[in-house]
């Protein structure tokens, strides 16, 4: 009997680690992958990176509009809430065996909260890591106690998710996707890269990425400033921006990056790359600045520096290629400084990825596929009592 599987994917950073997942699931004989896709996905404002979802050979079986043209909190909050009663609706239609969600974003957490509801099984992605700059912090823990599998990328976040009293014969050790996708990848040489962007390369060079910081009020846009001040004064730099989520205040990040670009010819900005291009222009940058996790969890595969901005990310894990700052331009100037430093850029040959070496995605597909799945729902938490031992 074949059981269905069912992927949800809301952005493109996120597609780009759950892919190979994708089709490892669609390769199994005794698997059915099924797709929906939601959110920035289906937004041209974000790319319509459904696309890309398309043109590496998926079907997507629902697509949920549930993004509305506001992004305040007020607005996140109504997507929200579209968000469940679509994903009631596809759910019941395509009555997956067990959904597989990855990391923290507020389509998830709707995507989950009905299958909750619906008594289907979530294996979730990534779970048991700190954003506490973010809101995402908070719903990727939520997503977590909603969850019967758990997969993450390191031991400390194995022993958060127990932590959270899951089961720990339920929380899995497989290591960062991110690694998997970087090994799997034929990156792009320069000159095929530059065509693809339509932009040439410096003698140096950076990749952007600044997400609105969702704990902070009116921080985003005076953050973004201070930024765009401090890249405006590098000499021989080109910049490559990819613009920010769809989080509160994130459109007018967007229009300040816009701004920016067309003030500068050395820059360039793009709603999304793909996967392969994303991973090529790490290959051939400098560094990357701003605060994605993608300059934690991916970058140091690279081995090429991460500058990374502000509080988003405090208390991930971080490899010792990752300079972190404060939001101001004489902080973020100096991380610059530090980034093309010859003591720093001798160290990073040294750099090890704290997420792994790969070979998440096997052990994923391996797990699920033995997976009994005519298991309850129901959890029994699980209580640390005497010591640490007992999590082992």
């Amino acid at each position: 009997m074949s059981h269905k599987i069912c992927v949800i994917t809301g952005t493109r950073a996120e597609y780009g680690l759950l892919s190979l997942l994708m089709k490892g699931i669609q390769d199994k004989p005794d698997l059915t992958l099924q797709v929906i896709a939601t959110g920035m996905h289906l937004s041209p404002e974000f790319g319509l990176t459904y696309l890309e979802i398309e043109n590496d050979g998926f079907v997507i079986d629902r697509k949920i509009e549930m993004l509305i043209s506001s992004d305040t909190y007020v607005g996140i909050a109504k997507s929200m809430g579209l968000g469940l009663i679509c994903f009631a609706d596809a759910l019941n239609e395509l009555k997956p065996d067990l959904i597989v969600v990855l990391g923290d974003r507020f389509e998830i957490f709707s995507a989950v909260v009905a299958s909750f509801v619906a008594r289907i099984p979530v294996a979730h992605m990534h779970g048991g890591e700190l954003t506490e700059g973010a809101f995402d912090d908070a719903l990727r823990h939520s997503i977590t106690k909603m969850s019967q599998l758990h997969f993450v990328a390191t031991e400390e976040y194995r022993q958060r998710v127990i932590q959270l009293g899951e089961q720990p014969d339920r929380v899995f050790l497989v290591g960062g996707l991110g690694v998997d996708s970087i090994k799997s990848q034929k990156l792009l040489d320069r000159a095929a890269l530059e065509d693809s962007l339509d932009f040439m390369l410096g003698p140096k060079n950076l990749l952007i990425t600044f997400h609105p910081v969702t704990l902070e009020i009116a921080t985003a846009a005076e953050q973004m400033a201070e930024l765009l001040a401090s890249l405006a004064e590098l000499q021989e730099t080109h910049l490559i921006f990819t613009m920010p989520n769809a989080d509160t205040d994130g459109r007018v990040l967007i229009e300040m990056v816009n701004h920016f670009v067309s003030q500068h010819s050395n820059a360039c900005a793009f709603a999304s790359l793909g996967q392969l291009r994303y991973l090529s222009t790490i290959a051939h940058v400098d560094g990357v600045v701003g605060n994605s996790s993608s300059g934690l969890a991916e970058v140091p595969s690279f081995r090429k520096g991460t500058i990374n901005i502000g509080d988003r990310q405090r208390g991930r894990l971080q490899a010792a290629s990752v300079i972190n700052c404060k939001p101001s331009r004489k902080s973020i100037s100096s991380a610059i400084d530090k980034l093309y430093s010859l003591e720093f850029q001798k160290d990073l040959s040294k750099v090890t990825n704290p997420y792994g070496e790969g070979g998440a995605i096997k052990k994923i597909i391996d797990i699920i596929s033995n997976y009994t799945f005519d298991e309850t729902v129901k959890k029994f938490f699980h209580d640390i009592i005497a010591s640490n031992s007992d999590l082992k």
